[in-house]
Order: structure tokens, then C-alpha cells, then sequence
């Protein structure tokens, strides 16, 4: 573990040169990570995959022959350090774009990267940050958060309690299906969703029990678990990281909650069925892109890059967030490529560029990605999981448009 973190501490220098390749020109390119902070658990792998996705652009002729350095740096999840961090990227590296982390310093930032027109593609996918009126200068390359939260619960309820035998007492006695949700109560990553899942909640007429705070470093949920179980839920949902879903399904699963349990996408990865063990079977959650070693386009550059960059990290600790990071660098790559053939390489042109995205994807499970001026959502199609014996499999894609296309247009939007 000493080795994998040390390792992981390496990824704060720049990029080195590719050997073999004279490069014309630099595109500077800034990455904000948690390495050592509390999202950490999921954020050295985003880390890992950002370094070897990077290499992997430069070894393939980089942005239309220009070379993409890439400055990492750690900032322990603190927002004032992003902060900073963000000021170092603008005023010294003078990078053309930012690849950002997490929702409370994403969002803090947000009237920082607009005024400065430098567009920030995270990590985060609140909902409030697609919203070009509030955010111009933000992009998402996944689903954003309140999207994914709709999804989970229209999945479970589509083909778990209309069709699941468990419930056909219930449902013939005309009872409403349970929820409850454990969710860290002062990250803004955790509450992001809420109140849409909430909302969305009431639109399918659920029953919405006592909220339950969960640190997102805690290892010890009975209390929280304890405090539900008088409700009677038939569905849990889990907005925070892997560590911390973990533990509340472990616990949940001891403590003979009942409860079936659907997860936001930074709480669903390989990880949590590591450690959650048996009670992680059946648990249904989102992953806005394919799992690692998955059979799709691209995979096996993923694979090539992780063994030659980093040999040391063993195949079975890498998860679904390196092929997150490829993607977020592959999108952001897309976006310069199409400003530079436009000759406005700088941040408004990317804007433009990223705005021009119209059902592109880079392969590696992503559904395509289309962007507009007035919508910076993605897209309206989630693939919601489900664990099967240790393994994940799709349960179905989701369209949120296709199926709430007034919502979608409307009250879906920004929230």
C-alpha cells in the first residue's frame, strides 16, 4: 500500500516529453486530483488513468501534431487549496483547459472559469454545473448526478418492484415502495442529487423515510442504519464514495435492513464488491462508462498503457475511474483538435468546440455525448448495473428524454 501511494504522489509532476516525437508547440493542460483526501479511495485510480490517457494522445500525434503537457497536482480535496491550485493553472502554467475533481470546489470555482473563459471539464457531475446560463465555462463527460439518481430509482422500480416476486403482497395491498438515503449531509457531492431523487421519488410514488448522514470516511454505520429500520424501507440509496457505501451495505446486511440498494456511480466500482463481499450481490448503481477489462472499443489500450506506465499497480486493483479518466481526456482532447483545425486554440474557441460535440464518443462504453450552447448535458441514456455473482452486468440503459421528454426539457434541467 506504501508503494501504491508513494507511486500516486509521483503523478504531482508534469507529464515528461515523448521520447522520439519533436513537437511544434505545447498545449498546457491542467489537472485538479484528490490523492490523499477523502475521495481518495476512488481518486488515485482517476489519477493513474488521466497520466497514461495523456501519454496515450501524445504517442497517437497528440492535438493535430501539438503535444499536450499535463500539470497533476493533489489538492487533499480542499476546496481553498483548489482554489489556489486553480490560480497556479490561470497565472503560471497558463493552461488552455482544466480537468476538475470534485463538486464543492468545482462549483466555487465556476464564476472563476467563466470570467476567465478557461473551460473546466470535472469530474463532478452536479447538475447545476450543465446549465450554460449558470455555468458556460463547465462541461461534464458523464451523466450528470440528479440524472443518474433518476435513473437508479426508475430501474429498480421498472424491474425490481413491479416485477420482483418479493413485492407482490405490496404491491396488492396498494403499499408504496420504501426509500431511504445515507449520503453525507455537508458534501456537496453526496446532497448534489437529492432533492432530484426526491422529486423523482414522488413522480413514481415512492415513500421517502428519515435521511441518514454518513461521513464519507466512515467505516461504521449502525447507528444510521439503525435509525431506518423502522421505516421499512424496500430501497436504500447511497450518494457517497466506495469506502463508505461499502460499510452501509455491510452493515445494512448484518443488521437485517431488508432493503434492496441502488448507488450513485462514485460508490459503484470494483472496489465496492471487494469490499462489501457477499452483501454487495445484488446492488444496483450507475457507471457512465464501461468497467475495466470490459470487451469494447479502445479497452485494450487501456490495458496496454496501465501495464507500460505503471507495472507496479497490479491488473486486479485497476477499476472502472481509469476508464472514466480516458474518457475525460479523450473528450477534452476532442475539443482542442476540433478549436485548433478552427484556429481558436485558446478558451473560448474550446468552448465552441466542445459545444460542436453531436453523438461523439471515444469507444470504452461511453454512450455518445451531444453538447449544445444551451444544454451542456451529455446526454439522456444511463446504463444502471447490477452486481452478479462478483460481477457486474447491465440491467438496462435508462432514457430519461425518451420517457420524461416535458421533464426532461424542463424541471429535469440544472438541479
Amino acid at each position: 500500500m506504501k508503494r501504491l501511494v508513494l507511486w500516486m504522489l509521483a503523478l504531482a509532476l508534469a507529464l515528461p516529453v515523448s521520447a522520439g516525437r519533436g513537437w511544434a508547440q505545447e498545449i498546457k493542460l491542467g489537472s485538479l486530483n484528490d490523492l490523499t483526501g477523502p475521495t481518495s479511495d476512488v481518486g488515485k485510480d482517476i489519477a493513474l488513468g488521466i497520466r497514461e490517457a495523456v501519454q496515450y494522445v501524445n504517442d497517437t500525434g497528440g492535438v493535430n501534431g501539438k503535444r499536450i503537457r499535463l500539470y497533476l497536482y493533489d489538492y487533499g480535496y480542499r476546496v481553498p487549496e483548489a482554489i489556489t491550485t486553480y490560480k497556479r493553472f490561470r497565472d503560471f502554467d497558463r493552461v488552455v483547459g482544466v480537468l476538475g475533481w470534485g463538486t464543492g470546489d468545482t462549483e466555487a470555482l465556476s464564476p472563476t472559469v467563466g470570467k476567465d473563459r478557461i473551460p473546466y471539464l470535472s469530474h463532478s457531475f452536479a447538475a447545476a454545473l450543465t446549465d450554460p446560463k449558470k455555468a458556460p465555462y463547465n462541461f461534464v463527460y458523464g451523466t450528470d448526478y440528479s440524472s443518474n439518481a433518476r435513473a437508479a430509482m426508475t430501474a429498480w422500480f421498472d424491474e425490481v418492484w413491479m416485477k420482483d416476486p418479493r413485492f407482490r403482497e405490496a404491491r396488492a395491498k396498494g403499499e408504496k415502495p420504501r426509500v431511504v438515503m445515507f449520503y453525507a449531509f455537508p458534501t456537496p457531492y453526496s446532497s448534489a442529487p437529492i432533492k432530484a431523487l426526491k422529486n423523482h421519488a414522488q413522480l413514481l410514488g415512492f415513500e421517502v423515510g428519515p435521511d441518514q448522514d454518513v461521513s464519507l470516511v466512515a467505516l461504521d454505520t449502525k447507528s444510521q442504519v439503525l435509525a431506518t429500520k423502522a421505516f421499512r424501507p424496500h430501497l436504500a440509496w447511497h450518494g457517497n464514495t466506495t469506502m463508505s457505501v461499502a460499510a452501509t451495505i455491510r452493515d445494512s446486511n448484518a443488521l437485517g435492513l431488508g432493503a434492496d440498494h441502488i448507488v450513485n456511480n462514485w460508490g459503484y466500482d470494483e472496489n465496492l464488491v471487494r469490499l462489501a463481499g457477499p452483501a454487495a450481490e445484488g446492488v444496483m448503481g450507475i457507471a457512465v462508462t464501461a468497467f475495466y477489462g470490459e470487451k469494447v472499443p479502445l479497452m485494450d489500450k487501456v490495458i496496454e498503457y496501465a501495464k507500460k506506465m505503471n507495472p507496479g499497480v497490479a491488473q486486479e486493483q485497476r477499476m472502472i475511474r481509469t476508464i472514466q479518466s480516458w474518457v475525460q481526456v479523450l473528450m477534452m482532447a476532442e475539443g482542442m483538435r476540433r478549436a485548433d483545425r478552427a484556429g481558436k486554440l485558446t478558451g473560448p474557441g474550446l468552448k465552441e468546440a466542445f459545444e460542436t460535440l453531436k453523438d461523439w464518443t471515444p469507444g470504452l462504453g461511453r454512450p455518445p455525448i451531444t453538447l449544445t450552447a444551451n444544454d451542456h448535458r451529455p446526454g439522456s441514456v444511463i446504463p444502471i448495473y447490477r452486481v452478479k455473482g462478483g460481477k457486474f452486468e447491465l440491467v438496462k440503459n435508462v432514457d430519461l428524454r425518451a420517457r420524461w421528454a416535458k421533464e426532461w426539457d424542463g424541471e429535469f434541467f440544472g438541479y
